[in-house]
């Protein structure tokens, strides 16, 4: 059966892994987790084509551990079964669970006793945050990991390998054609060794060059600057021309990003924006954007561009509004400070001398909420930029007057 190069290069040492600086570079904790011939199950989280899963066979490759590869929606609980007396036959198995973000109730119950006693030692490798889809049981028999996107530079460090390592014979290509396999992976490196193996098999002369890649490659490749951080210098952009109120960059910058395909990002970048910058301005528009998420998943390009240019326009022209996310920060700064006191006996838990405000007139009651030593504090200031917020100002200050008097 033929190999594709992206198994090929496959690394089998951590000194072969592409990227993931943060945890495999010298004295970080997969490095010294190797160095120190320990393992723990972990949760490995991150986009397609970053490496969880060859980070996972060095680890096993290195600490020399017995494995099984499995896949949470593919293989059944037979295969689950499986494992497990293997497990007991070696007296320890590492079980490495693709797509564990997937995997059943039959399949968890099953292997959580074995985890809990040490007789498996989980590997899971998952695209989606495993703080929001995976199992709290598995979840917090886990140290959780997450694989960065991997930078251009990473992605033409492996082809560069790939042509030290003469896997693709006579092979012939530039620096720029370099790069644009590299811009046009979106940090996917098993895309990236994708496209080289099909340009390569795609000439008569084994000659890769901008003509050829473009032939196969028909999406648009930006390269935004020289220092690589283009991708995020465009949301950054889409996201500061939408505070600035300026509609038609606000497009432009989201073009761009559609046309690069980056619809994850678009998304959270949009939410963020909804709460950040939009506020108590104008507070329906976190659902109108999740409305417009979800119109644009389900109806897929070309449509999806429709939603999202709705929503990209009203978010510019809506009034902004940053007071809530502010206070909560001075709130957090208290808190990190180490500013926090005693919550008040009379709302502790089961206290029968609390004031309960629906039984008071226009459901207030003055009584103190902050501890002692913040009893005046204030961290929300109000804005007065929308009709709804001043609409909560008036509020806040009607309350502050009573509580003050």
């Amino acid at each position: 059966m033929y190999e594709p190069l992206a198994i090929k290069m496959r690394p089998l040492n951590i000194s072969d892994i592409i990227g993931q600086k943060h945890l495999v570079a010298e004295d970080q904790v997969i490095f010294n987790i190797i160095k120190n011939k320990y393992l723990t199950s972990m949760l490995f989280y991150g986009k397609p084509g970053t490496g969880k899963t060859s980070l996972a066979l060095v680890i096993v490759n290195e600490l020399k551990c017995k494995y099984r590869l499995l896949n949470a929606v593919i293989n059944n609980k037979q295969d689950f079964n499986e494992a497990i007396e293997e497990a007991k036959m070696y007296q320890g198995l590492v079980i490495i669970v693709d797509e564990i973000h997937r995997m059943n109730k039959d399949k968890q119950d099953l292997l959580l006793p074995y985890l809990e006693s040490g007789l498996i030692t989980l590997i899971g490798l998952t695209t989606s945050n495993p703080y929001h889809k995976i199992n709290p049981a598995i979840r917090s028999r886990c140290q959780i990991f997450e694989l960065k996107e991997l930078t251009i530079t990473d992605i033409c460090d492996g082809i560069k390998l790939v042509l030290k390592k003469d896997l693709l014979k006579n092979l012939l290509i530039d620096d720029e054609s370099i790069k644009y396999i590299a811009a046009a992976s979106s940090g996917d490196l098993r895309y990236a060794y994708n496209l080289l193996e099909l340009a390569y098999n795609s000439t008569s002369d084994y000659k890769i060059d901008m003509e050829v890649l473009k032939k196969i490659n028909s999406k648009p490749v930006f390269f935004h600057d020289h220092d690589e951080d283009g991708h995020y210098d465009v949301l950054s952009a889409l996201q500061k021309s939408i505070r600035g109120s300026d509609v038609n960059a606000a497009l432009h910058y989201l073009a761009r990003l559609i046309e690069a395909g980056d619809f994850d990002s678009i998304y959270r970048r949009l939410t963020v924006i909804a709460y950040e910058d939009i506020g108590l301005a104008n507070p329906s528009m976190g659902i109108k954007i999740e409305s417009a998420i979800n119109a644009a998943e389900r109806l897929g390009m070309p449509e999806a561009r429709i939603p999202l240019s709705v929503i990209a326009i009203e978010l510019a022209l809506s009034p902004k509004s940053n007071s809530a996310y502010m206070a909560l920060d001075n709130a957090l700064n208290d808190i990190r400070s180490g500013n926090t006191g005693n919550v008040p006996n009379h709302i502790k838990t089961n206290s029968n001398k609390y004031l309960y405000p629906h039984n008071y007139p226009n459901a207030y009651v003055k009584q103190q909420y902050l501890p002692d030593n913040l009893i005046n504090r204030k961290y929300y200031a109000p804005k007065t930029t929308s009709q709804t917020e001043l609409n909560y100002k008036k509020i806040y200050d009607k309350i502050e007057k009573i509580s003050n008097s």
